[in-house]
C-alpha cells in the first residue's frame, strides 16, 4: 500500500465518520435515540461478523480474555457509548458532538495511565488532559443560572459516550484478548446491540410504534449500519495495521470537519466560534499529552505517507 492510499484512506474515513454525526441528527427526527442506535448494530454486527467468518480463521472466543474483552466491547464501547451519543446528540448539533468526542483520545490515554501499570501520566500530560477538558466547556458553555438546558445537558451526555469509548478501549488493551480484531468487532456488535435493545425497551417512547421509517430515516440507518460501522471499521482496522495507533487517532480530530459540513448541507446545521475554539483546545490537549509519541512517530508517519 503506497503512502497516497493511505492519505486517501484516512480522507475517506474521516469523511464517513464525520458525516455519521449528520447521519444520526438526520435519523433522530424520525427514530427514537436508543432503538435508532440497536437497530444500527444488529446489521453492522451481522456485517461484520460474517466478513470475520469468512475472512479470517480466529474470529469466535475461545479463552476467557476473549469473551471478557467482548463484554467489555459489546456493554460499554457500543452499549454505553452509542446510548449517551444518540441520547444526547438529540439537543446538540453534529459538530459539537463530534468536538466532545474528540476528547476520546486525550480520556484514553488518561485511563490508560491509570490502569495500565506501564503508563503514567506527567505533569505536562495531566495539563493536557485539563486542557482538553476545558475545550469541551468551551463547547458547551454551561449558564450558572440555568444548568439543567438541554444543551447542556446533551453535550454532558455525549462527553459522557466519549469517557465510555476511552475507558472500554483500556479494558480491553489491559485484558488483551487474542481473538481477532474483525472478530471481536462482529460480537461487541451484536452485544452491544442487544443491550441497546434492553434499554430500549425499559425508556417511554422508545417503541417501533413511535418509529416514523421516511425515507430519510432509512437512508441515515443504511449510512450508519452499513458505511460508518461495517465499511468504515474495516478502513479503520486496515489504517490500524499500516500506519500505528498515533496516526489512526488523528482521524477523531478531521471528523468535526466534516461533521460540521456534513450537518449543515444533510439538516441545516451551523457551527459558532465558541465550538471552533473549544475544538482547537481540544487538539491542544491531545498534542501535550501525546507530545513524545507524536515526535518519535513524526518521521514514521512522514515515510510511510511518503511513499509512493
Amino acid at each position: 500500500m503506497t503512502g497516497r492510499t493511505n492519505v486517501l484512506l484516512f480522507l475517506v474515513l474521516a469523511v464517513i465518520w464525520g458525516v455519521a454525526f449528520a447521519a444520526i441528527s438526520a435519523g433522530l427526527a424520525y427514530l427514537p435515540p436508543v432503538l435508532f442506535a440497536a437497530i444500527r448494530y444488529d446489521i453492522a454486527g451481522v456485517l461484520v461478523l460474517a466478513y470475520a467468518a469468512w475472512r479470517v480463521e480466529y474470529w469466535r472466543p475461545r479463552t476467557r480474555a476473549d469473551l471478557l474483552a467482548v463484554l467489555v466491547g459489546g456493554t460499554v464501547v457500543i452499549g454505553a457509548y452509542n446510548a449517551l451519543l444518540f441520547v444526547g446528540q438529540q439537543s446538540v448539533t453534529a459538530a459539537v458532538a463530534a468536538v466532545v468526542i474528540a476528547t476520546n483520545p486525550i480520556l484514553a490515554t488518561g485511563f490508560a495511565r491509570g490502569l495500565l501499570p506501564a503508563e503514567r501520566l506527567s505533569l505536562t500530560g495531566v495539563t493536557g488532559l485539563l486542557i482538553g477538558l476545558l475545550g469541551v466547556g468551551f463547547v458547551a458553555r454551561p449558564d450558572p443560572s440555568n444548568l439543567l438546558a438541554s444543551d447542556v445537558i446533551g453535550t454532558l451526555l455525549v462527553l459522557g459516550a466519549a469517557v465510555s469509548v476511552a475507558l472500554g478501549s483500556v479494558l480491553v488493551q489491559r485484558l488483551d484478548p487474542s481473538i481477532s480484531t474483525e472478530g471481536m468487532t462482529g460480537w461487541s456488535n451484536l452485544l452491544g446491540a442487544g443491550c441497546l435493545h434492553l434499554v430500549s425497551l425499559s425508556l417511554p417512547g422508545e417503541s417501533f410504534a413511535a418509529a416514523v421509517w421516511s425515507a430519510e430515516a432509512l437512508f441515515a440507518l443504511a449510512y450508519l449500519a452499513i458505511l460508518a460501522s461495517a465499511v468504515g471499521y474495516l478502513i479503520y482496522f486496515e489504517l490500524l495495521s499500516r500506519v500505528g495507533s498515533i496516526q489512526v487517532t488523528l482521524i477523531s480530530y478531521a471528523t468535526p470537519v466534516f461533521a460540521a459540513v456534513g450537518g449543515y448541507f444533510w439538516v441545516g446545521e451551523t457551527i459558532d466560534l465558541a465550538t471552533v475554539g473549544g475544538f482547537c483546545l481540544i487538539c491542544v490537549g491531545f498534542a501535550l499529552v501525546k507530545r513524545r509519541a507524536i515526535r518519535t512517530e513524526g518521521l514514521r508517519l512522514a515515510a510511510l505517507f511518503g511513499r509512493g
